[in-house]
Order: structure tokens, then C-alpha cells, then sequence
């Protein structure tokens, strides 16, 4: 397989072409020749043009690929090695959403063929790939895992903004069905990861390990965001405690702040799904995500805390939220927890305007109903900085007066103006 690939005698395909899709069919098209499937056309054509539609690559990272992007499902019976990279989120109730992941299933059902590859790259509870999509693809395919053709999973390492580690840098956690598709997903990964691989055991510690990797880092969060509401009620600044904390060669570096996105975010809830369906209640996971979850309405509460303490009339206030996605210097805004930022205001009727130099406007109204505004106002009572953008880098007092009343707040969520507001209330995590 992994020879007949770099021939090109053969093809392979990326399912779901968003901001992990993406880089890698691109990364792979630079060695062999790829077919690049999403559903949604309007995507399709962007890419046709060079353009990412999540805004991570330029146009020159298009330059120099074998690809043929498409929304036809024909298309698909081309390929011969197909990955999966559709994403898989929750419901309103937290609830594993599998509805994308199983439609890739059955899109692979009906183009598979003898001697294929199947690789799942999607975030999933231990045992998803093996108990719920693959029995959709023998379903429609008429063919046998294992015999007629080979599955395995490599959970993606895409982390949206980062420009240093990127795919090829980052060591690719691999499995296989057998000892056969093992070696084969690992030597077919390896054409483009220079880091290596990691053999997985078996498909499930694949999936079991990819589910770890956020689950940790979000209940360290959850850590330091129970932390700084302590440390809050003593009247101590979180990040000095951090900092002099950190001075100790095995502390761990991690900070509070809201926790939004489609992976630290969601990806927890997987697994507590299942463990959940096997009759333990994972305590501790879930006491993390309920921390992380009530941060935004806690910002919003402790503003208006300060706002009654001035002396004003909630009410009649204005406040500006800057920044709107889920993080730092990307435009993703799916499961911006600054939303809940500012619906927590709304219910004490703050007037609230929010602006983000990287969000679509469009996108952001469509999906959270709320404007954004492309500027900045004057006369506001408070300025919360949700997300800190390189363009709020050098923010300043003197940036301050032009917008802000002379009794006004400045809420730094990250705490990086610490030090540096001396002409105003200022507050952080």
C-alpha cells in the first residue's frame, strides 16, 4: 500500500476538510497525490482558490500539492487509504454528537473496496471506532474489517494557531486492526511526520490516549481557575502566586482562563459519556468541566460586583468585550465560552458590544444571534479583555482614556495587562 501511495499508482483521502482535514491532506499532497472531500461545497470551492476557510494556512501552502478537492462522493472511489477528520461534538446536554462521524461512515461504506484502508482521526470515547462506525461501514459495504479491509485510528494533533507544532513535528500516536495495518498506518503517516510514530497497543488505547491529552490539561485549568477564585476572596493577585509558585523545577505551568473550543472543552465529555455508560461516575472530570464551564458567568458576576462597588447603576452601563473566539490568534469561534461571558451580563441588562479583529461578523451573528462591532466606541463604564489577540498586545493606559469613562474598569481575563493599568480599577483572574 505505502509504496503503490508514493508511486501515486494509488490515492489517498481526507474526509471533513476543516482545521485538521486540511493540513493534512495538504502535508500528504506534497508527497502523493490526495482527494480532498468535504460536504459543504461552499468550503470545497474556497480551497479550489487556495483559501482556507478556517484561516490557519496561506495561500502558499497550497502551492506545490497533489490534491483534487470535491464534494462528490464519487469522487471518493478513487482512493484507496482513506482518513477521517469530521468533527465530533456535543449536544446542548453535553452528549456525544456522533452524527458526523457516522455519516463519514457511511460515505466510506458505499466507495470502500477490497484491500482498503479506514483511519479515524475524529476525538472519540474509547471503543467508537470499532463498535459504532465500523459496523456501519461492513453494513453498507457488504465487505469484512479485518479480511476484506483494515481499520485503524491516529488521533489528530492539530493545535489551531500554533505554528510550531505542526503536523510533521509532533509524534503521531498510530493503531491498527492487526499486526499488518499497524505497520502500515504507522509507515503510511510516516511519510509526512519526521517526528515518528507511536505504536498503540490496539485501536481502543489510541482513542483512549487522544481523549487523556485534553482531559488533563483541562482539569489542570480547572486547577488554577478554582485557585484564582480563591485566591480572589484573600485579596491575592493568582498570577504572582504563579509566578513565585513556578520557581520550583516540577511545578506545573498552567493557567485559569476560559476554557471554550471543540477540544479541551468537549473532548472530556466523551469519555465521562462512557464511563458514565459503564456505571462509574468519573467525579473528579466532571468537577473539572463544571469549574471551566461557570468561568465565563463568574467573569461576568465579578464585574458587576465592581461596577456596584463604583457606585453605578448596573443597568444603565456599557460595557466592551474584546475578543470573541475561542482563543488567542485564531478565528475559530465555535464554543467561545466569551459568549457566556456576555450572556451573564445581559441578564443584569448591561449594555454589551463586543468587537474581534479575526472573527466573521456574519458567522458569529449566525451562530450566537450577538453583533460584532468592527471598532472601538467611547463612554464605556468597563472593558473586558477576553481574549488577548496579538492586536491587543500593547494595550495601555493610554489606549484606556480614549475609550473608557474616568471611573472605569479594566477586567484582564489572562492577566496580561498586570502592572501595567495604573489609571483605572483593574481586576483579573
Amino acid at each position: 500500500m505505502v509504496q503503490e501511495l508514493l508511486s501515486k499508482r494509488k490515492k489517498l483521502a481526507v474526509l471533513g476538510l476543516g482545521y485538521v482535514g486540511l493540513p493534512i491532506a495538504l502535508e500528504f499532497a506534497r508527497k502523493i497525490s490526495v482527494i480532498g472531500f468535504d460536504i459543504n461545497k461552499k468550503r470545497v470551492d474556497l480551497m479550489k482558490q487556495h483559501i482556507d476557510p478556517s484561516n490557519e494556512l496561506e495561500a502558499k501552502d497550497f502551492d506545490g500539492t497533489d490534491i483534487e478537492f470535491t464534494a462528490d462522493v464519487e469522487d471518493l472511489k478513487k482512493a484507496s487509504f482513506y482518513i477521517v477528520a469530521v468533527p465530533t461534538p456535543v449536544d446542548n446536554h453535553n452528549v456525544p454528537d456522533l452524527k458526523p462521524v457516522l455519516s463519514a461512515s457511511e460515505t466510506i461504506g458505499k466507495v470502500i473496496k477490497k484491500g482498503d484502508y479506514v483511519v479515524f482521526e475524529s476525538t472519540v470515547y474509547p471503543g467508537c471506532t470499532e463498535d459504532d462506525c465500523l459496523p456501519v461501514i461492513e453494513r453498507l459495504s457488504g465487505l469484512k474489517a479485518g479480511t476484506d479491509f483494515k481499520i485503524g485510528y491516529s488521533p489528530e494533533r492539530i493545535n489551531p494557531g500554533d505554528k510550531e507544532h505542526t503536523i510533521t513535528k509532533i509524534k503521531k500516536v498510530v493503531s491498527g486492526c492487526d499486526a499488518e495495518s499497524l505497520d502500515v498506518v504507522a509507515k503510511t503517516y510516516e511519510i509526512i511526520v519526521t517526528a515518528g510514530t507511536h505504536k498503540a497497543s490496539s485501536i481502543k488505547v489510541a482513542e483512549a490516549a487522544k481523549i487523556i491529552e485534553n482531559t488533563q490539561r483541562d482539569l489542570n485549568i480547572a486547577l488554577m481557575n478554582e485557585l484564582s477564585q480563591i485566591f480572589d476572596l484573600m485579596g491575592i493577585n493568582t498570577y504572582e502566586v504563579l509566578e513565585a509558585a513556578g520557581t520550583k523545577w516540577n511545578f506545573l505551568k498552567f493557567y485559569p482562563g476560559l476554557v471554550g473550543g471543540h477540544c479541551i472543552g468537549v473532548d472530556p465529555y466523551y469519555l465521562t459519556y462512557k464511563a458514565l455508560a459503564l456505571g462509574y461516575n468519573p467525579n473528579v472530570i466532571l468537577a473539572g468541566r463544571r469549574i471551566n464551564d461557570e468561568m465565563g458567568a463568574h467573569v461576568a458576576r465579578k464585574l458587576v460586583q465592581q461596577l456596584i462597588k463604583l457606585n453605578k447603576q448596573v443597568a444603565n452601563t456599557k460595557v466592551l468585550v474584546m475578543g470573541a473566539t475561542f482563543k488567542e490568534n485564531v478565528s475559530d469561534i465555535r464554543n467561545s465560552k466569551v459568549v457566556d461571558v456576555i450572556d451573564e451580563l445581559k441578564r443584569y441588562s448591561v449594555l454589551t458590544e463586543i468587537t474581534d479583529p479575526l472573527a466573521d461578523a456574519d458567522e458569529f451573528h449566525h451562530e450566537y444571534g450577538i453583533n460584532l462591532r468592527n471598532d472601538f466606541g467611547k463612554d464605556y463604564d468597563a472593558v473586558i479583555v477576553a481574549v488577548n489577540h496579538e492586536q491587543f498586545s500593547n494595550l495601555d493606559d493610554t489606549f484606556f482614556k480614549t475609550i473608557l469613562k474616568k471611573d472605569g474598569i479594566v477586567v484582564d481575563v489572562k492577566g496580561d495587562l498586570r502592572n501595567k493599568i495604573k489609571s483605572f480599577s483593574y481586576w483579573s483572574l
